[in-house]
């Protein structure tokens, strides 16, 4: 066996993250051009995705640039994989959540939210899988899954659907692209502190919740879900596929 120094930089390497104009999106973009990768913001308004990848350069001296199109659009997707080259890295981060029970959830209105979670990131996938392919270079494909996924939780039966499909989406393609050395890997966040939780972060009821119910008794910052981005996306994970880890300070494992 071999050893030698445990290597997490990204240098020479091009990560694309979808839905990352904000939010955990944007944590997972920034830690990555920060562990030297040179990153491709994604959003569907060209201007606010312009905006934040101007702050990006200038505010924190980070390798990134914008690719504006719409995830569900499978011909726009096609087009920029395809114009941006060679991609090394891509994280499916796009996704809403629709927080209605079976009752109020339509069969047309899960498909449309599965077709945003969990079609998308396949098609993205595929793309991707097919230029690393095509350039005999293993790659990382990283899925932003849910501990819903695992869980469920009553009034969201959309987005548990969603999420519990991309984990089963993730062992699939791990085993589908292991062969040629791509890992493919799920990250489950729990209860982040987002602009789209601030509501519930803001509730003290919530607060009181988490701390019986996660080991460490608090929200999650947006930024402690760029580690493990950065580690599956490196060398050191180069053995680690086809799994689903949670970042949720421990709410899967509290009872």
């Amino acid at each position: 066996m071999s050893g030698g120094a445990v290597d997490f930089t990204l240098g020479g390497r091009t990560a694309l993250v979808t839905g990352s104009v904000r939010g955990l999106g944007l944590e997972m973009a920034r830690g990555l051009a920060g562990a030297g990768a040179r990153v491709v913001l994604n959003g569907r308004d060209a201007v606010t995705l312009g905006e934040v990848v101007a702050r990006l350069r200038e505010d924190d001296g980070l390798d990134v640039t914008g690719a504006a199109f719409d995830v569900t659009d499978r011909e726009a997707a096609e087009e920029a994989v395809t114009a941006l080259g060679a991609i090394d890295i891509l994280v499916n981060n796009v996704g809403h959540r629709d927080r209605r029970g079976v009752e109020e959830m339509a069969p047309d209105e899960l498909s449309a939210l599965l077709d945003v979670h969990l079609t998308s990131a396949y098609a993205l996938s595929q793309a991707v899988a097919r230029g690393l392919a095509e350039r005999g270079t293993p790659g990382r494909i990283i899925n932003v899954s849910s501990v819903v996924g695992q869980l469920g939780r009553i009034g969201d039966v959309a987005y548990a659907t969603a999420k519990a499909g991309l984990d089963g989406l993730t062992r699939a393609l791990a085993a589908d692209l292991g062969p040629s050395g791509t890992t493919v890997n799920s990250v489950a966040p729990g209860t982040f502190a987002t602009d789209v939780n601030a509501e519930f972060a803001e509730d003290p009821e919530w607060g009181r919740w988490l701390r019986t119910r996660t080991a460490l008794g608090r929200w999650g910052r947006p930024a402690e879900i760029a580690g493990i981005v950065v580690v599956l996306a490196s060398d050191a994970a180069s053995f680690i596929t086809g799994q689903t880890i949670a970042v949720d300070g421990g709410m899967t494992t509290t009872f």
